[in-house]
């Protein structure tokens, strides 16, 4: 018996595949400081867990498929803030972003189709592709100068017959580069001259450290029937566990074909429905802390990152992510390594091997990507075990 030859394909995750090393290095007693998923340390809002306690049901039932229509209702609300026009029937309410993407995928391309994403990107953007049978081309951003998108020529020198769709993330998963108006507006010319799809995830909106406004893909004019917008309440109010996301579009059709798989899959989580109903009413003291809290972590993560030997960081300018730059080999290897060879004083980390995110594995060798998702004090320990293990590792390796 054989796996199917997709399954072989699927990538394995640069965030989760050296989970078993670091439990392993837990059960060896050993505290390990985890960088490597966008898991925040952030206490959720108090409101949440007041409805959760508030629950008051005989039937835990199934939900809509395109999830209860009170969140939906209240999302239009949560939008209309950030200047989005749109009605409940626009939204429909998924298990998570990720479940997001993949029915967009699934929705509006087929086998064989093409969709163009910046380099480095989210790892599962890539294995969703696959999952849909689609092929992922890319556009290269580099880390010197700060993941800075390229000309849009280089867009336009990877679309071919084939090509269906434009893929971005904004704030980005994993670079924390924020586009700029002018870098929309031709993303936006691009999508209208080849008529594309144009799939934006902006999960991390609430987190953009730059006097620079907000560009929502929902906000490009005459393209509306061409936007899918992927969103999730996981990071805006350290809600993972819930899995609850949305995918919007003006688009009926695209709509129509989504609600075939929603109903396959029955229903969205209907307590993650009911939590982050009542999240949206966070009071906006709660979301300055949070945001203020991550602006702190960044630049102290990047400063003393980039105090570190031969450790290079950009500072991102949005979500809470930065790709590094190590003076190793072998990223991943060093990764594991640390893991199952080293220690400083019980202690250890756990980074995402930078290659995960790109196309190409033999890119991002010396790269990894961290999460700032620690409290400042944690973050000062890990940076002080990271240079001890650069140290180490370098002098085992010279």
């Amino acid at each position: 018996m054989q796996i199917s030859q997709r399954a072989q394909n699927m990538p394995s995750s640069p965030i989760r595949k050296l989970a078993r090393y670091a439990d392993e290095a837990k059960r060896n007693g050993l505290h390990v400081y985890h960088l490597n998923i966008g898991q925040p340390d952030i206490k959720t809002p108090r409101c949440a867990f007041d409805a959760l306690q508030d629950l008051d049901r005989d039937i835990l039932e199934y939900s809509p498929s395109e999830g209860y229509k009170s969140l939906r209702t209240k999302l239009v609300s949560y939008y209309a803030e950030y200047g989005i026009d749109l009605s409940p029937d626009e939204i429909i309410i998924t298990c998570g972003g990720s479940e997001a993407v993949q029915f967009a995928y699934m929705a509006c391309l087929n086998p064989g189709d093409e969709i163009i994403v910046t380099d480095p990107s989210y790892a599962n953007y890539m294995a969703f592709a696959i999952s849909a049978g689609a092929i992922v081309k890319s556009v290269k951003t580099s880390i010197e100068d700060g993941f800075r998108l390229p000309p849009v020529s280089k867009f336009e020198e990877q679309i071919t017959d084939k090509t269906k769709a434009i893929l971005i993330c904004n704030p980005n998963n994993p670079t924390g580069y924020l586009y700029t108006r002018k870098e929309m507006q031709q993303i936006r010319d691009l999508v209208k001259k080849h008529n594309l799809y144009l799939f934006s995830d902006e999960v991390y909106r609430e987190f953009i450290y730059t006097k620079q406004p907000y560009i929502s893909a929902c906000h490009l004019e005459g393209i509306e029937e061409n936007v899918v917008l992927i969103d999730s309440v996981s990071k805006r109010y350290s809600e993972c566990g819930i899995r609850i996301g949305a995918l919007i579009t003006k688009n009926k059709e695209v709509r129509k074909a989504v609600m075939k798989f929603c109903q396959a899959r029955l229903s969205p989580p209907l307590i993650g429905q009911l939590i982050a109903e009542a999240s949206l009413s966070t009071p906006q003291e709660y979301m300055d802390e949070v945001y203020e809290e991550y602006l702190s972590r960044r630049n102290f993560l990047v400063d003393g990152l980039n105090k570190i030997d031969g450790v290079y960081s950009p500072t991102p300018m949005g979500a809470f992510y930065t790709m590094v730059k190590l003076p190793v080999d072998d990223a991943e290897k060093f990764c594991q390594w640390c893991l199952t060879d080293f220690s400083y004083e019980g202690q250890t980390l756990m980074m995402a091997p930078g290659s995960g995110f790109y196309t190409d594995p033999a890119e991002g060798r010396n790269e990894v990507r961290m999460a700032y998702v620690l409290n400042k004090e944690d973050l000062g320990k890990a940076l002080f075990v990271l240079q001890k293990a650069l140290e180490e590792y370098n002098k085992q390796n010279g």
